[in-house]
């Protein structure tokens, strides 16, 4: 990791644990299955990957020179499933994180103090980037989930994309890691 670009080099990480997990998770679920709403309320994963694509490709497209939110940004047709195929949901979906990943690999620490805007409002680049990562994660966290409750649904065996319950000792060991035999702090 370069010092010029430790901070931007975490997020770039970041960014990639949320798209694998998501990527795991949907690989678990069958096309039909991606467009499945839970409840009238509710938005199906192909839905959610749409707005994330859609939501990468505006706030990273040109972020120092131009607002994030897009003039050319249709936020509500994101929340439209109008896709023929789980190709045209990938373009979707990679589209925006090949943005993301383009913008970030031309940016330096020395740019997360510059200022930015988005909807008018300015943010600094580092305040950005810590919103893109949290709404990012927080809608991963919905396709995971989603794609969990499908695959029980259907009886699938899922396959589980973090520690398995049950499995952190077993975890812990595999990495080497022993913990401290110290209390637990009062809470």
């Amino acid at each position: 990791m370069s010092e010029e670009r430790r901070t931007i080099e975490a997020f770039e990480a970041e960014f990639r644990r949320y798209r694998s997990l998501a990527e795991r998770a949907i690989e678990q679920v069958d096309w039909a299955g991606l467009r499945v709403s839970l409840d009238p309320e509710t938005n199906s994963i192909a839905v959610i990957m749409k707005h994330i694509g859609g939501n990468l490709r505006s706030r990273w497209s040109d972020p120092l020179t131009s607002d994030g939110e897009k003039p050319w940004r249709n936020r509500d047709n994101e929340f439209v499933d109008d896709f023929p195929n789980r190709a045209s949901l990938m373009d979707a979906w990679n589209g925006g994180w090949q943005i993301l990943e383009a913008s970030l690999a031309s940016m330096s620490d020395g740019d997360l103090g510059r200022m930015i805007t988005i909807r008018g409002e300015p943010h600094t680049l580092i305040l950005a980037l810590t919103r893109s990562v949290t709404h990012t994660a927080y809608h991963v966290g919905q396709i995971v989930q989603i794609c969990r409750v499908l695959a029980s649904r259907a009886g699938a065996d899922w396959k589980t994309l973090t520690v398995a319950r049950g499995g952190s000792s077993a975890y812990n060991s595999k990495l080497g890691y022993k913990p401290s035999n110290s209390e637990t702090p009062d809470a």
